[in-house]
């Protein structure tokens, strides 16, 4: 008897809630409410799933720009001005490894030697130095070429 007036109360408080989800009045009969209830749970499926496909929407559109943002090459830029003794070289491109140690080995290698140098990889790598020729035969042509090489021959050992 106690397991039959436990089950009825049971019902009685999922019929509450089920009317408290369905909007709907004490006086609806029970199969309005189920009707009721489940339109109400379809509609929060279709919400969800609407939800989902934006989600995901976003996801691939982030994906594509990380792409095209990785896939985007910015620039190096090289600029070589002659001083009375020597060169001022200023550099800016993308961060990468030994970038630094490939443009000191380049200067090395055409006899150049850094006296002052700036170097800053905050966002990009850049670069700023004073550089003495031990041959006075270097152009502003010459440095620059060997600088762009210098980078460029880090990113196809990169790739």
């Amino acid at each position: 008897m106690a397991s039959k007036l436990q089950k009825r109360i049971a019902m009685r408080r999922k019929i509450h809630i089920l009317r408290a989800q369905a909007k709907s009045s004490k006086s609806v009969k029970r199969s309005f409410i189920n009707t009721a209830a489940l339109l109400h749970i379809y509609k929060l499926i279709l919400k969800l799933e609407a939800i989902k496909r934006e989600y995901l929407n976003l996801m691939a559109t982030k994906r594509e720009y990380l792409k095209l943002m990785k896939n985007m090459q910015v620039p190096e830029d090289v600029e070589v001005q002659k001083l009375r003794e020597g060169f001022l070289v200023k550099v800016n491109c993308e961060k990468g490894e030994d970038r630094l140690v490939r443009i000191l080995e380049a200067l090395d290698e055409m006899g150049l030697n850094v006296q002052q140098a700036r170097v800053s990889c905050n966002k990009r790598f850049e670069m700023e130095a004073i550089a003495v020729a031990q041959d006075q035969a270097l152009d502003v042509k010459e440095v620059t070429e060997a600088l762009l090489g210098a980078l460029k021959r880090k990113l196809e050992m990169r790739h």
